[in-house]
């Protein structure tokens, strides 16, 4: 066949080839050409321009996705899972999993983790690894204690943590939110509660997750808040980390409540050797780029779509 026939004759062995999934064998029967022949016009194709193929790998587009946001938002690491179903339930074993296996990698003797409380932080403590470093030690940011049945999963995720690093885990056995700020005062005297704050503030590693103000938030299902409050910081805030209510641009959005809130300050986040927000799906991302602008993480583990969200 002439050069012009050679090319149609290639374009339509591609086209059944790749579009309609026949096989070779399919192929040469249908159009009573030889086998080997269909495997040299499917070559012929590639070779004079007429067929490109392009391997869409979603590890590398991860890697893009990572570097851009590590430059936008200054961060010395992110850690991207690939999604496509943006289903809060389905991402966070995936970003469970991924901190857990970082966590793997920094720790070392000697270190002290800082560990918050929710869904995501059970979803990182039922992945841990035991470690084979010694005398770290495990402190909780924040007062764990609930006035709801609804579960935070507190307890759970410091008995996997204890467990992972060998050690007698410290909890912080208060409300996250106390009714007033004079309560909270009190307390925050007594110097037994006081050392557990400045242990967490002490922690060179600290893991969180971001909340947000939507009316299945948690942090609104646990009997800290009235329903007044709820509805003012939905006005006010985009999220919480550390259960502390921010603004789009990380600042703290409602200092009343603030002062009544239980754990470390937000500014001990700054100086931490890994401060590590774990959290994925379109609802968090208003609270996961509040988080990145106040500056209180430098490790950030999330998923492709929030990613993308991110650097939009």
């Amino acid at each position: 066949m002439d050069n012009q026939d050679k090319i149609k004759t290639a374009l339509k062995v591609c086209h059944l080839y790749y579009e309609d999934g026949l096989s070779q064998g399919e192929i040469a029967s249908k159009l009573s050409i030889s086998r080997p022949t269909i495997s040299r016009l499917l070559q012929f194709a590639r070779d004079h321009g007429l067929l490109k193929i392009e391997i869409m790998d979603p590890l590398k587009d991860l890697d893009v996705l990572a570097a851009q946001l590590e430059k936008k938002y200054h961060l010395k690491k992110v850690i991207l899972i690939f999604d496509a179903t943006n289903d809060l339930e389905a991402i966070n074993p995936k970003i469970g999993v991924a901190a857990a296996d970082y966590l793997e990698t920094i720790v070392k003797d000697g270190d002290s983790i800082g560990i918050s409380w929710g869904e995501t932080l059970e979803s990182v403590a039922n992945h841990l690894h035991p470690s084979k470093t010694n005398n770290v030690s495990v402190v909780q940011l924040k007062g764990s204690v609930s006035g709801s049945e609804m579960n935070n999963f507190a307890n759970d995720i410091i008995n996997k943590f204890s467990n992972a690093f060998h050690t007698d885990a410290v909890n912080l056995p208060l409300p996250v939110i106390f009714d007033n700020a004079t309560t909270k005062q009190v307390v925050m005297q007594d110097r037994f509660i006081n050392d557990i704050i400045q242990k967490g503030i002490n922690t060179n590693i600290a893991l969180f997750t971001s909340g947000t103000v939507r009316d299945d938030a948690m942090l609104f299902n646990l009997g800290y808040l009235s329903n007044g409050e709820i509805s003012r910081l939905q006005e006010q805030a985009v999220g919480d980390i550390v259960s502390r209510f921010l603004t789009a641009t990380g600042e703290i959005a409602n200092s009343g409540i603030n002062d009544r809130t239980v754990g470390i300050p937000l500014s001990a986040l700054h100086n931490k050797d890994y401060s590590i927000l774990i959290s994925g799906s379109s609802r968090k991302v208003a609270s996961i780029r509040g988080a990145l602008l106040g500056g209180y993480a430098n490790v950030l583990i999330t998923d492709s779509q929030t990613a993308a969200a991110l650097l939009a």
